[in-house]
């Protein structure tokens, strides 16, 4: 152990007291280290985030539907629920009022606002403040006096806003506004594991990490070559092959424990970016992405661990003599047997859990990591093979072509590295989207609105009159159509009514797209009995029988119930589906028929059609909304709705997706340019003797060009294995997402194609005469 130790430290001193080339290397290693910390540390400190903006999100919860409200008292407040949408953008709103000096406050807020003031979000100020945001602060009018604190808000990007009303009691229904004692919610519901969910993770987390680890280990084997080389001088003065590989160990643990403090600078500096962006509609703030302190310990110990490792195995295969470094020579062929093992050990890992579906248990969590990685750790293993096999078969062609391809195949390795981690990502990405594909119908549905004819609902309480609303919405710039009608409840008694049916009022135009009516004037009324889920309509149905509007249940205030007698000529026609998609049964009763008093317990919808060449239409009918009362809610139709948690998986995958492609793009700018510099002499040496450098610049592409679509071609195949295998554990029908395999393999090569416009600069200056000179 003495041994070793002495020898590590004599690499850890070669590394930055060898002159230019051995700090250079360690940089240049330290740098493509770093970046990989810098994202394993942003990995470790997701969960924490995550749970950190779970945590504010249950501390500021209000409406949480509780069987029983408590009494106005001085420690209450009244909160109801202005949520709206701009541009697609959820914005959380409510408006308050205390009804006692002791009322809570939110949390972030440190007083009440007053009427026509509120306190809003940073990120919603600033919007407000913008040209973009001038059609909600006409929606938004009352004037700002305070920002809600980071406490309140469950990321940086977040669009809230706290608002003070008066009078709101009236409105206390429990769905729009609610009396609370404090916020929080005590208990928080607890969602059923989904075994295909815990799945999605599983593999989401494997495959953002893969790639990362893949680049770690190519970095630490940073200027290899020439560093075999300077340690043949060492065979000179004395040392032995097992001492000169422990000190190449050395360098490269130089390099890894610079890299830890350059990653340790790069989290630090991407914590503070992450908390003024929003990707895909997340934000965090800096002080949530804290890494767990174990996990990063973790990352500490296995990455100068891991440079120690990979060196160690990647000069098992080289001859370091006094005279020189056998590498020169012709490499022995590269075995293909037990590279197949890998792939196929984790396929024999996940086939146990083939057909399980998602009601059979849960999936086993080490099986499912462990046949992944290997399945993703089998792409690193047969490219080097299948990049050594295929140019060693390719033959002549222009000089550039010539040049490219002897050089892949005098180091087709070093060239099967610089693509690894992009095979590694693209492979796993490919499974990933076949997989997310293929489950996608079970966790989206459709939601049956007819979109031709409608693209937005309001809803009215009975306090706005329907019909003025349809008017002034008609009046809103960008409306082409409007359908409105109002509903309610009927029950054979006043109170606890044992039957019951909904009642519908609109005039016949609205009551045409709810049933088969035929001929129809004002005053008529009209029975559905045989609509999907009505049961008792047909009973209720008898002229000269008194049913009760809003009747009264036990725990509801009575009074409200206002008697209704079933007319003598009323008629019986068939349901049809309406523009939500829902059969209405019940009464369809015209204005005239109502009874006086029967309009404040309706509830008001009002089915918006758009005009698309109007921009912005949406927006304008949500201002219209909130100009009509302060709890109309204006909501987008969609063609489906998805699972929250569902998306959300998709969502994380998005935003590892985007940073794992940041660090492919940075580290296979730092691998070429590396590359090089490798080669500087070389390409000094050709430009000497004449050759263009149009020609050298195109061998440099041509390098890059066949490994990666080596690459790509493997990856693809790894990943439809991989997808096909994790569509049959989830016992789903095997398709390939075509759209996907092309978009992912396309985003791999434009970064590969960006790093390589880049690297050209720097290329045309290496491409001098007197990079000859030598000491």
């Amino acid at each position: 152990m003495n041994q070793w130790g002495r020898d590590l430290a004599l690499g850890f001193r070669f590394a930055f007291a060898g002159g230019r080339e051995g700090w250079t290397r360690a940089v240049l290693t330290a740098v493509g280290v770093g970046l990989g910390v810098a994202l394993l540390l942003l990995t470790t400190a997701i969960p924490n985030a995550l749970a950190a903006r779970d945590d504010r999100g249950n501390a500021r919860t209000d409406f949480t539907y509780l069987s029983e409200v408590p009494p106005k008292a001085e420690n209450t407040v009244l909160v109801g629920n202005a949520d709206t949408v701009f541009h697609e953008a959820d914005v959380r709103g409510r408006t308050l009022e205390p009804e006692g000096p002791r009322a809570p406050l939110p949390p972030g807020v440190d007083r009440f606002p007053a009427v026509g003031e509120m306190v809003v979000s940073p990120a919603l100020e600033r919007l407000l403040a913008s040209d973009d945001g001038k059609l909600l602060r006409e929606r938004l009018p009352d004037r700002i006096v305070g920002t809600i604190g980071n406490s309140g808000l469950v990321g940086s990007a977040d669009l809230a806003f706290y608002r003070g009303a008066e009078g709101m009691e009236r409105y206390a229904d429990g769905a729009n506004v609610t009396r609370i004692e404090r916020f929080g919610d005590p208990n928080p519901p607890r969602e059923k594991t989904d075994p295909v969910l815990v799945l999605l993770i599983l593999v989401v987390l494997v495959v953002l990490l893969m790639p990362v680890a893949v680049f770690i280990g190519a970095a630490v084997r940073f200027g290899g070559e020439r560093r075999d080389r300077r340690l043949a001088a060492l065979r000179l003065v004395g040392s032995d092959g097992r001492m000169t590989r422990r000190i190449a160990a050395g360098e490269a643990l130089a390099g890894a424990l610079l890299g830890l403090v350059l990653g340790a600078v790069f989290f630090l500096i991407g914590r503070q970016i992450a908390g003024s962006v929003e990707v895909f509609r997340f934000s965090v703030f800096p002080d949530d992405l804290n890494p767990s302190p174990a996990l990063a310990l973790l990352v500490a110990v296995l990455v100068p661990a891991a440079a120690v490792l990979v060196t160690l195995l990647a000069l098992r295969g080289v001859v370091i003599e006094p005279l020189g470094v056998v590498r020169t020579a012709k490499p022995a062929r590269r075995r293909l047997w037990w590279r197949l093992l890998l792939p196929l050990g984790g396929l024999a890992m996940l086939y146990p859990m083939v057909g399980q579906g998602n009601d059979d248990g849960d999936f086993n969590q080490y099986l499912v990591v462990g046949g992944v990685m290997l399945l993703l750790v089998g792409v690193t293993a047969l490219l080097p093979w299948v990049v050594e096999a295929v140019v060693a078969r390719l033959g002549g062609g222009g000089i550039a072509w010539q040049l490219a391809v002897r050089r892949l195949q005098l180091s087709s390795g070093t060239a099967a590295r610089l693509v690894n981690g992009v095979a590694v990502a693209v492979a796993g990405a490919i499974a990933l989207q076949m997989l997310f594909a293929g489950v996608d119908n079970d966790y989206t549905k459709s939601t049956g609105f007819d979109l031709s004819k409608a693209q937005m609902q309001l809803t009215v309480g009975g306090e706005v009159d329907i019909e003025e609303a349809a008017e002034r919405l008609r009046a809103t710039e960008g409306v082409r159509r409007i359908a409105a009608h109002s509903d309610g409840w009927l029950g054979d008694k006043r109170l606890d009514p044992e039957k019951g049916a909904a009642v519908t009022v609109g005039d016949c135009a609205a009551l045409r797209e709810l049933a088969r009516v035929t001929s129809c004037q004002d005053g008529d009324v009209f029975a559905v009995p045989r609509a999907d889920s009505d049961t008792d309509t047909a009973q209720l149905a008898v002229p000269g029988r008194i049913l009760y509007v809003d009747p009264s249940y036990e725990g509801s205030a009575p009074g409200r119930e206002v008697a209704w007698k079933v007319p003598a000529d009323l008629r019986t026609v068939d349901p049809r589906r309406d523009l939500s998609g829902m059969e209405r049964g019940g009464f369809l009763i015209t204005p005239k028929a109502l009874p006086e008093g029967a309009a404040a317990a309706m509830t008001g919808r009002a089915y918006v059609g758009l005009d698309p060449s109007v921009s912005d239409a949406r927006e304008r009918v949500r201002n219209t909304a909130a100009a009509l009362g302060p709890f109309v809610r204006a909501e987008d139709w969609w063609a489906t709705e998805q699972s929250n948690r569902f998306a959300s998986i998709r969502t994380g995958l998005f935003v590892g997706a985007v940073c794992v492609l940041l660090l492919i793009g940075a580290s296979l700018l730092v691998s070429q340019l590396e590359q090089l510099r490798e080669r500087k002499k070389l390409l000094s040496a050709l430009v000497a003797f004449g050759t263009r450098r149009r020609t050298l610049s195109l061998s440099v592409l041509w390098q890059t060009a066949i490994p990666i679509t080596l690459g790509l071609l493997l990856a693809s195949a790894v990943g439809l294995t991989l997808g096909a295998v994790l569509l049959r554990m989830t016992d789903t029908a095997v398709r390939v997402d075509w759209g996907s395999l092309l978009s992912m393999t396309g985003a791999a090569a434009g970064v590969v194609l960006a790093v390589t416009l880049l690297s050209l600069p720097p290329l045309l200056r290496l491409m001098r005469p007197d990079g000859l000179r030598t000491e």
